[in-house]
């Protein structure tokens, strides 16, 4: 159920109003089928959550095609040009480098990159959210951007670290695929952290996008020898908080 200022939203009506893309009306249908409440303060809040997590799935079909390659931290790769790699295998921006121009290059010239799953998940949510924001918006509000797995990330984005069961999975969310028996040969394979396409589909950083069963059968090829415990995934998700990043978009 969608509530937006506590009235419970007429979804035909809604549509009708707003003409959603295929992705957005999918998500509608799953809010509003929902036993949950799904609350929001205006209808721009509504709209913002609909067109960001369209822009996320944007943002990783991008990343994909961007040639961006999968690497372990300690054999990661950044363009020297706007981040400077630390020694834990991550990228701090630099001073004289726009936050923006810098996400931007990651898309453009991904074949000088190179990092692991989850750092590409955060990767993902800045380009969606400089799509919604513009340049001097981005810039703004993440002046100083630290890439590198969970361990850095922005105020604004905090909750995307963060993973609990939902009542509902939506296209745009956060999940992860674990492999509990992983051999101990490819630690980098204990799991892999996707971003939900719809309609079944999963985009992971170095296994493109695919179905449930085809990831889980790629984490099941890299189990220790006798393993008896197959790869799955989570019923959990991570999401930013879409309220927070709207109001910064329309301040109230």
């Amino acid at each position: 159920m969608i509530l937006v200022a506590n009235i419970t939203v007429d979804l035909a009506e809604f549509v009708g109003e707003y003409a959603p893309s295929r992705i957005e009306k999918n998500i509608l249908d799953i809010l509003s089928a929902s036993s949950h409440k799904y609350r929001y303060s205006s209808s721009k809040q509504l709209e913002f959550e609909l067109a960001l997590r369209k822009e996320i799935i944007n943002a990783a079909e991008s990343l994909n095609r961007s040639g961006m390659d999968f690497e372990v931290f300690r054999k990661s790769r950044c363009n020297s040009r706007y981040w400077e790699r630390t020694n834990q295998g991550g990228f701090v921006l630099k001073d004289d480098a726009a936050p923006s121009q810098a996400i931007q290059d990651i898309f453009t010239n991904g074949f000088k990159y190179a990092t692991e799953c989850a750092t590409a998940m955060i990767i993902v949510y800045y380009k969606a959210l400089l799509e919604l924001y513009g340049k001097d918006l981005f810039d703004e509000t993440f002046p100083k951007i630290h890439l590198m797995n969970w361990h850095h990330i922005d105020k604004n984005l905090t909750e995307v670290g963060l993973m609990q069961r939902e009542t509902d999975y939506l296209p745009g969310d956060r999940r992860y695929f674990d492999n509990p028996d992983v051999s101990p040969l490819s630690p980098e394979m204990q799991g892999e952290n996707v971003i939900d396409m719809g309609n079944g589909r999963f985009y992971g950083h170095g296994m493109g996008i695919q179905r449930a069963e085809a990831i889980i059968r790629e984490l099941n090829e890299n189990r220790k020898r006798n393993a008896k415990e197959s790869a799955y995934l989570l019923d959990s998700a991570g999401r930013p908080d879409f309220k927070k990043l709207a109001d910064i978009l329309y301040p109230r």
